[in-house]
């Protein structure tokens, strides 16, 4: 189920990181928006995807979009491995699922420091339904692969 979750997500990941890389043209009025759409509402949403950020030159939304990618091909190389045998690939899938839960994490807790600037707007129907949950699998599922990941290391070790 792991790499089926790496695999599954990929694309979404690379679509939503290509959308933060290609601000404005990916936003509202930009000449390729259509390829984003969705993100007509999610960038009034979380402000960090949003002309705010934008107009404010705010790193994080491209910082955290490039560690998007990495973490991605990580996760990818990961299913490839894990499914040709590769012994270590397991380390691979925890480092990768760690580095996705910890920035996940740091997400939220910029949120929490710095009042909900970019979030607080909304009302708590948006928030919990745009925001919380589909934000939430990011925190849920990368701790259930790392729990997952690390007991096959553990028992692998103890095999040894």
């Amino acid at each position: 189920w792991v790499s089926g979750w790496f695999l599954l997500t990929a694309p979404i990941i690379f679509w939503d990181a290509s959308y933060c890389l290609m601000r404005p043209r990916s936003m509202v009025g930009g000449d390729l928006h259509w390829i984003w759409e969705p993100y007509s509402i999610y960038q009034e949403v979380d402000y960090v995807y949003g002309v705010k950020a934008l107009e404010e030159n705010n790193g994080f939304t491209n910082a955290q979009s490039f560690m998007n990618i990495v973490e991605t091909l990580m996760n990818v190389a990961y299913a490839y491995l894990a499914h040709t045998g590769w012994a270590p690939a397991p380390v691979l899938g925890i480092a990768a699922a760690t580095m996705t839960l910890s920035k996940t994490v740091l997400y939220w807790l910029v949120e929490y420091y710095c009042g909900f600037c970019a979030i607080g707007h909304n009302t708590w129907k948006d928030l919990v339904v745009y925001w919380i949950i589909p934000n939430g699998f990011w925190l849920v599922v990368p701790s259930l692969i790392i729990w997952r990941l690390t007991r096959d290391v553990a028992a692998a070790l103890k095999g040894a």
